[in-house]
């Protein structure tokens, strides 16, 4: 191989190309014409897959950050709903507390309770939370209900709800709190 073309092969940076010029000189003086010809080649083939590859993954990287921007869009209230819901489950026992002594001098702060209540709801709803309400002698579901106690009551079958203790609640599709409920765990009829 002449001198010249060694030089040209000295100044590649690349190990492809680095690589390609060792076996160049390894095939010797029959091949000099096409020499830099292969060596451009396979430089630029690998430069080309380099150029697929880094554009495969900078189209992987923006998907995922869209996915991610979505999923925060989404659930990004979560921990705010999560918090609020103490408050919700306060004025409801509040209101179940004054219904049963709530006398008519009292009417005027109950329906202050009930219209705070159906505002909360109401705002929550509209940011995408929904309430998971069971009703007694619902079939128990272990994906949207939390079992606080089991009990055997005659006239129920197991797995049938006793007793609603909290409401859940769903944010879009998660779950962000499951309803407490006790549940039967009669095995007899």
């Amino acid at each position: 191989m002449s001198d010249a073309n060694q030089e040209q092969f000295a100044d590649a940076t690349t190990p492809e190309a680095e690589a390609i010029a060792e076996a160049i000189a390894a095939e010797g003086d029959q091949a000099q014409d096409l020499d830099p010809i292969a060596a451009l080649i396979a430089e630029r083939d690998g430069l080309k897959d380099r150029l697929l590859r880094t554009l495969a993954e900078s189209d992987n990287v923006r998907k995922r950050a869209e996915r991610d921007r979505r999923e925060a869009e989404k659930y990004g209230g979560t921990r705010i709903v999560r918090d609020l819901l103490p408050v919700y489950d306060n004025l409801r026992r509040a209101l179940n507390s004054a219904a049963d002594a709530a006398g008519d001098s009292d009417r005027a702060l109950v329906e202050g309770v009930e219209l705070t209540l159906r505002e909360l709801l109401k705002v929550l709803t509209k940011h995408g939370v929904t309430p998971i309400v069971p009703e007694i002698g619902d079939r128990f579901d272990p994906e949207s209900h939390e079992a606080l106690f089991e009990a055997p009551v005659p006239g129920t079958k197991a797995g049938d709800i006793l007793q609603v203790m909290a409401e859940g609640f769903m944010l879009h599709d998660r779950l962000v709190r499951p309803a407490q409920v006790g549940v039967s765990s009669n095995t007899g009829a």
